[in-house]
């Protein structure tokens, strides 16, 4: 076999940025519905469109387009949205992002407009067929841009499109989820300054003959405990998750309604943080088989539990992350990938072997062979933790390097910073990996999927926990002979951005970095962040008392006299979540000091990159940036 030598990090490649763009196409919020509970519906995400939303179902063997432009089916509750439609046999209800409008379509037929145009948004519908109405989650903003808007559950007329209100007075709700008899509503609330992961109440009522509710009894859930995905059995028993024991494990309410019982206690989670509406990692089968997916050690698995002996039974299956599951009667659906196999929409059978792949995120797969295949690997961090983190190694099949060198490796700090990375095939990763590059993708300190006690070692430490376990990686690779420790780069968005500017503010690792509409000012954060996330620092920083001096001592931004490394920023100009002048005073303070610095800023964009020629262009950016900075064509 043939093949080229060329330094690490200059490797040609076959995955261009046009090809990752290209081959992006988000899939999201999976629901069963049709008449016969057979057909599957799904978002996929158009880059070409914009980043518009659109709609498919699978019907029969077929897959058809439901939402022609310009509808975009996309949420704008919390910011971050979700839980954007809902499937009523043939019929779907979904909120349009442009107008924030509930629209009614059945398949074939043009949407109908439900609600007036105005104020409020909607996520997390729920359809309450016996009432002829919706109930949903509201966010209501004022005229004040300002001012925090107020969120309640509401039913929505699907006569007039009038809204009721059923449930206020929290400062968050969260899915509301009718009893199969139609005659409960169970929902979730929290307060600031807690996040969702951090404490949520789950409370249950009945419906009064008006279509009002009871008052509301409290099952479960606190200041201190995290409830997600309440779910009713098909025989009206209150099902839920809750982290109660260190783990978010699966509970029921027991039919006398007076007490709760874990169903299979184990050091796993089966659940997620609600950054997002309609999250579903288990469903049921019938009233005594529950399909459930559960992250152990950073990796999902697929299995089958039996309530009533809290057996927990493996399915077999190709994948390492399931990232939404839906069961019907004689299949299980879910959004699913592993280290070669993109996010795809799988269908398994119960009465057959094998997986039938309805959609998927990447159509165009480069070939196998220059696929780099991540290996799970722990190290020790500061204070005696266990850090953890996938690494990619350079993967060409026709390129190799010089004997005796050693790549430069990009150290990932995922968004969140309540996230997790996942070894699920992204065209991005190997985008870096196929050009020699290697990848350590670290699930640091205050990621989900390791249990309560590691998520909240993030408990006032961000900007140090996180920063750490990310710099104790790449020097854990240095050691290793894996990595060149004269070119090691940290990159990363949003909360990984804050992790990034820290790390090469404070520590001396790291050569060069990339920040992605990352965190710089703390207080300015505060300043401007929306309402979900306006208390959150107080968790991760410091509370309000002692906010200010912590906030200046950890800020990037109040230290740039220590940064003495190259940067590239990205930033879209319409981010609400992380401002444009979060980014923009530090390119500002770099240049001043003569500090080589990049700057590109994306109109049209928001908080995270949805166009297809801006996911071209930040790509094909940052490579250019580092292979000038470390001279990567002409080693």
């Amino acid at each position: 076999m043939t093949y080229t030598i060329a330094p690490f990090g200059a490797w040609p490649s076959t995955i261009s940025a046009a090809r990752v763009a290209a081959g992006a196409t988000p899939l999201s919020s999976l629901m069963l519905g049709g008449d016969d509970g057979c057909d599957i519906f799904w978002l996929a995400g158009r880059a070409a469109e914009a980043g518009r939303n659109t709609l498919l179902r699978y019907h029969g063997v077929n897959t058809e387009e439901l939402t022609l432009a310009p509808f975009n089916v996309r949420s704008r509750v919390h910011e971050y949205g979700g839980g954007a439609y809902a499937v009523d046999g043939e019929t779907v209800y979904f909120t349009h992002f442009k107008d924030n409008c509930v629209y009614r379509m059945v398949a074939g037929e043009a949407p109908v407009q439900v609600t007036q145009a105005g104020k409020q948004r909607f996520a997390d519908f729920a359809v309450d067929r016996a009432r002829n109405r919706l109930i949903a989650v509201r966010e209501l903003h004022g005229d004040d841009e300002h001012a925090q808007p107020t969120n309640t559950i509401c039913a929505i007329s699907l006569d007039s499109g009038a809204g009721t209100v059923l449930v206020q007075g929290a400062d968050f709700y969260s899915s509301p989820r009718l009893s199969p008899d139609g005659r409960s509503l169970a929902w979730l609330s929290w307060d600031h300054p807690r996040m969702p992961w951090q404490g949520t109440t789950l409370w249950q009522a009945d419906f009064n003959d008006d279509g009002t509710l009871t008052t509301p009894v409290r099952i479960a859930g606190g200041a201190e405990e995290s409830i997600c995905q309440p779910e009713w059995s098909p025989d009206n028993l209150l099902h839920f998750v809750s982290d109660r024991s260190g783990w978010w494990n699966l509970y029921r309410l027991c039919r006398d309604r007076q007490r709760t019982e874990g169903l299979c206690p184990m050091e796993a989670e089966f659940a997620t943080p609600h950054w997002t509406f309609g999250n579903s990692m288990y469903g049921f089968r019938s009233a005594s088989e529950i399909i459930c997916t559960y992250i152990d050690k950073g990796v999902s698995r697929l299995a089958r539990l039996l309530p009533g002996s809290g057996k927990l039974e493996c399915i077999a299956n190709p994948y390492e992350e399931i990232r939404e599951l839906r069961v019907a009667n004689g299949y299980i659906a879910m959004l699913a990938g592993g280290p070669t196999i993109p996010l795809e929409l799988a269908r398994i059978d119960f009465t057959e072997e094998g997986v039938e792949i309805l959609a998927q995120s990447i159509e165009d797969l480069p070939d196998e062979a220059n696929l780099s295949v991540p290996t799970s690997i722990s190290y020790p961090s500061s204070n005696g933790r266990t850090a953890h983190a996938f690494y990619y190694p350079p993967r060409n099949k026709d390129v190799q390097a010089p004997d005796g060198s050693k790549p430069p490796v990009i150290v990932i700090g995922h968004g969140g910073p309540t996230g997790m990375t996942v070894n699920t095939l992204n065209l991005k990763t190997q985008y870096w990996t196929s050009r020699g590059f290697g990848v350590l993708d670290v699930n640091y300190g205050g990621s989900t999927g390791f249990g309560r006690a590691y998520r909240d070692l993030l408990k006032g430490q961000w900007g140090i926990v996180d920063v750490e376990d990310c710099v104790n990686g790449a020097k854990a690779l240095a050691e290793r002979g894996l990595a060149d420790a004269d070119r090691l780069i940290i990159r990363g968005s949003s909360a990984g951005g804050l992790t990034t500017l820290c790390a090469l503010t404070f520590h001396d690792v790291f050569k060069a970095g990339a920040s992605y509409y990352g965190v710089s000012d703390l207080k300015g954060l505060d300043q401007d962040s929306h309402k979900f996330e306006s208390h959150y620092n107080e968790y991760l920083i410091a509370p309000k008392a002692q906010a200010d001096a912590v906030y200046a001592q950890r800020s990037p931004i109040n230290h740039t006299d220590k940064l003495s490394r190259p940067m590239i920023f990205f930033q879209g100009l319409d981010d609400k979540v992380v401002p444009p002048q979060q980014s923009q005073m530090m390119v500002d303070a770099l240049k001043k000091r003569g500090i080589p610095v990049e700057y590109v800023e994306l109109e049209g964009e928001g908080h995270g990159f949805r166009k297809a020629e801006n996911i071209i262009r930040t790509l094909e950016a940052e490579l250019d940036f580092y292979q000038n900075i470390f001279k990567l064509n002409h080693a």
